[in-house]
């Protein structure tokens, strides 16, 4: 075990930026923009990439004299070193499934035919780049395991190229498939071809940040060129409309899930493949609740709705009788909300959330319960993937002290049986893990998850780490992670509350976090804090903050909101500019959850939190590292670059205020290990640094 002392203070002082003089008019309200042109991309714009370069140097000179930043690296890599497999999907037969062994940058694909032979590699991507930086993106076998078509996804970018896979042969085919993007292939039953979505080309120059608007639903037939690609539906009248397909498991229908957000509101289409010149039906022609398909028994669909249901059900439609009157419920509504349908050996496999941990349950086709699968502990399940005719189906198990588990599941005896285990440096029944309860600002009950070393004593003095999201419906669970697990052994306390904004409790829950309502989220975020303080398990000098996405502008909007409260900060990839994010690639979805500057009320809401906009002169900030990456095509760069210029110029204290800015990765997904662990360490060391304690280190 190795300790360090404590070091002399560190200089951290980044270059100035330059401002221009831009203003712009918002419902009568002059708004200046002083770093617009920080905007600009990184890849096309010279003074931007100097800029970069400045930042980034002073960062990592700053990060370089941190003494324990190399054990930090070194352990975590160790920890990281451990066989992680996901659950298996079959198709004809054959199972298919990701394994990393360790420390590679991706997971590489295999194929095992039946659960007794020797896997074989279909699918290296660490073998398409040096630097790990393409990865194997979205990936859809055919039905009986003939083909795969799988995506192909550089620099973290969201746009994804698809290639098409012999199985048995191991071989490419020639298909090449480009512009897609939030979209899965979707095979018909002959397995001669799928539909996917498109956007159409972007103008040179413009791949990564222009908006993403007419999306449209293409036919490929296999071996065929895109161009040749037949064009099944688009809505030019509607270019903001968002097509996604699914083919019924009968291979009868197509079924065209419109969306026009982030919201889980839909439209839903259908088309009769059995008819060649059919045009696509309304079904649900409105946007007004969720409609997720589940499957079917011919002309009667099962959808997971939200309609009468913020928590959701389970409903019949009737083709032949489609109206609201003649929906047929399954499965009512529950105390908890359900997170997740599959239709599996004639059964409805039905994950909950109870207090934000899963609950699984299995129904019959008429909604008759059969019994509930017992799961080894609290935690998150996940997998669930099979076919009406399937009898088993796989799942993986976790918690914040456990790395993942798969199982095999036997859905006719109701039998578990564990498939694959990690064997990992991790002793889970050193840590625990529990769940607290606290009130918001407005009374509000707010669940928040405690991890930690066994032992840990509430004296106000443990380094803590506070993490939220809060947005767009999603649910944070007990989930394993290697960096938190670091965290934790180095004698931290994580921590991880249910903000409102999410989707722990439904929909009242989310939409009482969005919108004119967001503020909610900081103040659930900021009582999580006060919480910890009041509780004695930390203080606000030993308290850090960390959220990515919508989580980088929770920790941007509370750290400028209570810059007195917090010892150090990592927002990482974070919307920081709420009045200009809808005129960026997929920005225009978030209007949903954020409103739109566009309307003078939300406007008025956005201006008040905006992290970039409230950067306020003569404030001593906590310290505060911000991360972002060059090819993030979700949250363009330019968000994380504005901010951190704001904030390092309104900064009044001694604290430092940093951006690290990595190279070749986008938001998140598809980033290589190496750098995984990389980014990791420098946030762990940054903390080490700021919060001034002296961690744990095994060596």
């Amino acid at each position: 075990m190795a300790t360090f002392a404590a070091s002399s203070p560190l200089v951290a002082a980044p270059p100035a930026t330059k401002t221009i003089d831009q203003v712009d008019d918002y419902h009568g309200v002059k708004v200046a923009d002083p770093y617009r042109w920080l905007e600009d991309d990184v890849r096309t714009s010279p003074e931007v990439a100097n800029w970069v370069t400045d930042q980034n140097k002073v960062t990592f000179q700053f990060l370089e004299q941190i003494p324990q930043r190399s054990a930090i690296q070194k352990r975590l890599t160790e920890l990281w070193n451990y066989e992680r497999v996901s659950p298996p999907l079959q198709s004809g037969g054959k199972f298919f499934f990701s394994k990393n062994d360790g420390l590679q940058n991706q997971a590489v694909l295999y194929v095992q035919e039946g659960l007794e032979a020797v896997p074989r590699i279909l699918i290296d991507p660490n073998s398409w780049s040096k630097d790990g930086t393409v990865a194997l993106g979205t990936v859809k076998v055919s039905p009986h395991g003939r083909y795969i078509a799988f995506g192909r996804q550089e620099a973290g970018s969201d746009w994804n190229t698809f290639r098409l896979l012999d199985v048995a042969s191991g071989k490419e085919l020639a298909d090449e498939l480009k512009w897609i993007k939030f979209s899965s292939p979707e095979w018909t039953p002959d397995g001669k071809g799928f539909f996917y979505s498109r956007f159409p080309a972007p103008a040179d120059g413009q791949a990564f940040q222009n908006l993403n608007l007419n999306q449209q639903v293409y036919y490929h037939r296999v071996g065929t060129a895109q161009a040749d690609d037949v064009l099944v539906y688009h809505r030019p009248d509607h270019p903001d409309w968002g097509l996604h397909s699914t083919v019924s498991e009968d291979g009868r229908y197509l079924i065209l899930t419109i969306s026009v957000g982030t919201d889980d509101r839909y439209r839903v289409y259908y088309k009769d493949l059995s008819e060649p010149f059919g045009f696509p039906m309304a079904l649900i022609d409105h946007f007004d609740h969720e409609y997720s398909f589940l499957g079917n028994d011919g002309p009667v669909f099962y959808f997971r709705t939200s309609y009468n249901a913020p928590r959701k059900r389970i409903i019949a439609i009737d083709l032949r009788k489609p109206q609201p009157e003649h929906y047929r419920e399954i499965l009512p509504e529950q105390p908890e909300v359900m997170e997740s349908v599959s239709v599996i050996a004639n059964q409805f496999v039905v994950e909950t959330l109870k207090d934000a941990k899963t609950e699984v349950n299995l129904y019959g086709m008429d909604g008759r319960k059969i019994r509930q699968l017992e799961l080894p502990g609290i935690g998150t399940a996940s997998g669930f993937a099979g076919q009406r005719s399937d009898t088993e189906t796989f799942y993986s198990f976790s918690s914040f002290n456990t790395p993942a588990s798969v199982f095999r599941y036997d859905l006719l005896t109701g039998k578990s049986q564990l498939w694959k285990a990690p064997t990992t440096l991790v002793k889970p029944d050193d840590y625990q893990v529990e769940q607290v309860f606290y009130m918001s600002k407005d009374g509000t009950r707010v669940p928040m998850f405690l991890a930690s070393k066994k032992g840990l004593k509430r004296d106000g003095s443990n380094p803590t780490l506070l993490y939220g999201y809060g947005g767009f419906n999603i649910s944070l669970t007990p989930t394993f992670s290697v960096s938190r697990l670091q965290w934790m052994e180095m004698g931290g306390l994580f921590a991880m509350p249910s903000l409102r904004g999410g989707g722990e409790y439904g929909e009242d829950w989310h939409k009482a976090g969005t919108k004119l309502n967001k503020q909610n989220v900081f103040d659930d975020f900021i009582a999580a804090a006060e919480y910890l303080i009041a509780e004695k398990y930390t203080r606000s000098d030993k308290l850090a903050i960390q959220g990515g996405s919508n989580g980088g502008l929770l920790v941007g909007a509370c750290l400028t909101q209570r810059p007195d409260l917090f010892g150090a900060c990592l927002p990482a990839v974070g919307v920081m500019d709420m009045l200009r994010f809808q005129k960026f690639t997929a920005g225009r979805y978030w209007v949903d959850d954020y409103g739109s500057s566009d309307n003078a009320d939300e406007f008025a809401a956005l201006f008040k939190y905006s992290p970039y906009h409230n950067c306020k002169p003569g404030v001593k900030y906590p310290s505060t590292m911000i991360t972002t990456a060059d090819t993030d095509d979700r949250v363009v760069p330019g968000h994380s670059f504005k901010f951190a210029a704001a904030l390092q110029a309104a900064q009044a204290g001694d604290k430092p205020i940093l951006i690290r800015i990595e190279t070749r990765a986008g938001h998140g997904a598809g980033k290589p290990t190496a750098k995984i662990i990389e980014e990791t360490a420098d946030q762990w060391a940054f903390l080490v640094k700021t919060l001034g304690f002296q961690p744990a280190i095994k060596e």
